[in-house]
Order: C-alpha cells, then sequence, then structure tokens
C-alpha cells in the first residue's frame, strides 16, 4: 500500500522526482503533498502535476508519512529544527543533499529516528537517474524496499555503504558533466570535418546513449564491446590509439579521483 509522500522543497531535483513517481504510476498526485517558498513555484507544480502545495514545512511533516528533504545542504539544520516538533519514530525521512552524513541527521533529529541517505543524479530529469542509498540502523527492509521503488520510479539505484557516497559522488553525481564534454568535443571533431553543428551533436548524444544501453543491456565487458568495434588495420584502432597516446582513460581516473577528494575535504 502506497504511502503519503510529502517534498520540503521541489527545485529541478524535487520536481524531477515528483515526476517520476507520477508518471510511473507508482504514487497519485492527490498522495503527495509539497512545500514551497514561493507562489510561482507552487503554481508550477500544481499545473505541471496538479499536486498538493502548501508555504508552511510543519504541514507536510503532519501529514506526510515518508518526508523527502529536497532543499539545498545549507538548509537541512534549519529545516528540522522548523519541523522536528512534528516528527516521531514512525516517519521515514530521506535526505538527497550532498554531504549531510547519517550522524549530521540523527543527531538534529534523533537517534531513533528512520533515516535514509541518498544521492540521485541530475539525469532524473529524464527519467534515467543513477541514485545511491543508504540507510540507517532503524529502517526495516520494507521502508528499505519502499524507498527503492520510489528511486526506481526515475532511474536505477544501488545501495551503498555511507563511507562509499565520496566515489559515487565523483562516478555518477559529477560524472554527467564529464560525459557532456565528451558530447561537446565529438560533436566540434564533427564540425571541423565539415557536418553542422545541430546535427552533431544529435548523433554524437545517439552515440553515447546507444553505447551505454549496449553496456547495461548485453552485459559484456566494456573492453569486449570495444574490441568489436576495432577491426584489424581500420579506423576505429587508430582513433583508440591516438586517445590511449593522449591519456584519455588515466585523465578520467584522474579527474575521479580528484573530484571523491574534494567530495571528502567539503
Amino acid at each position: 500500500m502506497n504511502k503519503k509522500i510529502g517534498f520540503i522543497g521541489c527545485g529541478n531535483m524535487g520536481s524531477a522526482m515528483v515526476g517520476g513517481l507520477i508518471k510511473s504510476e507508482f504514487l497519485e498526485a492527490n498522495n503527495m503533498i509539497i512545500s514551497t517558498k514561493t507562489e510561482k513555484s507552487a503554481k508550477k507544480l500544481n499545473e505541471q502535476f496538479n499536486v498538493l502545495t502548501t508555504f508552511d514545512s510543519k504541514i507536510v511533516a503532519q501529514e506526510a508519512e515518508v518526508i523527502i528533504l529536497a532543499v539545498k545542504p545549507f538548509m537541512y539544520k534549519t529545516i528540522i529544527d522548523e519541523i522536528k516538533s512534528e516528527l516521531n519514530k514512525d516517519k521515514l525521512i530521506i535526505s538527497i543533499a550532498a554531504g549531510i552524513s547519517i550522524d549530521n541527521m540523527e543527531n538534529w533529529i534523533g537517534e531513533d529516528a528512520k533515516i535514509i541517505r541518498t544521492m540521485p543524479n541530475t539525469p532524473a530529469l529524464v527519467g534515467q537517474a543513477m541514485s545511491a542509498i543508504c540507510p540507517n540502523k532503524n529502517v526495516s527492509k520494507d521502508e528499505l524496499d519502499y524507498c527503492f521503488k520510489i528511486f526506481e520510479s526515475f532511474g536505477e539505484c544501488v545501495q551503498l555503504e555511507e563511507k562509499d557516497f565520496h566515489a559515487f559522488t565523483a562516478l555518477c553525481g559529477s560524472s554527467p558533466a564529464y560525459v557532456y564534454m565528451f558530447i561537446e568535443a565529438m560533436a566540434d571533431a564533427a564540425v571541423k570535418l565539415g557536418i553542422p553543428r545541430a546535427k552533431a551533436y544529435k548523433m554524437a548524444a545517439q552515440s553515447v546513449l546507444g553505447s551505454s544501453k549496449m553496456v547495461l543491456e548485453t552485459g559484456k565487458h566494456p573492453g569486449e564491446l570495444k574490441d568489436a568495434v576495432c577491426s584489424p588495420a581500420g579506423t576505429t584502432i587508430v582513433a583508440v590509439a591516438e586517445l590511449e597516446k593522449l591519456g584519455f582513460r588515466n585523465s578520467v581516473i584522474q579527474a575521479i579521483d580528484k573530484c571523491a577528494e574534494k567530495s571528502q575535504n567539503m
């Protein structure tokens, strides 16, 4: 049976989650309540999703069984202080903020609180997120399964230990930027070779999408799939050799290492 879900804050990521829940038919709009800061945001959510909105976060905390905190990390303690009186040990609280640990949340709410730390990435906006999920000791298996269903409504998710969230940030949270750079560079090369830019972007993006689906759906090692494209003395192996000469794979590894290091130090 579906629980009533409340969102406190609903920016790009929150809106993507709301849209995913409704589009997948996991939850009906009337089983959701959202608090926003402005009338403009409330109107947009009403027009887009026909959901109930309020300017009072306490009302969300009172009415919802599952509370998703979708505000900026610096606002977390303020929001929790505001709604704490409405929380009880049966409420399931889901965090989507980078840098807010389960320890932080337990210190602010209480050690008996049911807390799940999550991290979706921006492709949630098109229903293709990769999310990480980590429950605290108070969350039951059924509650964890319910959280998985929420996040699977707008992409894929994996359960990780909290210590691995820095690596997840570097691999999934930040990687859309790396991929966009790759797509842009491929398109620039195509433009240099005479292809119109709009067509170049479409072709590059579709090639990345198709290649990703090959990895996910065939279950084959990426190296095996790469080898299948590289004919002896062909065009592809020449390009691969050039990428290796320029340190392509090492650059990616070093970038992800640096990103994880920055996440740890924030």
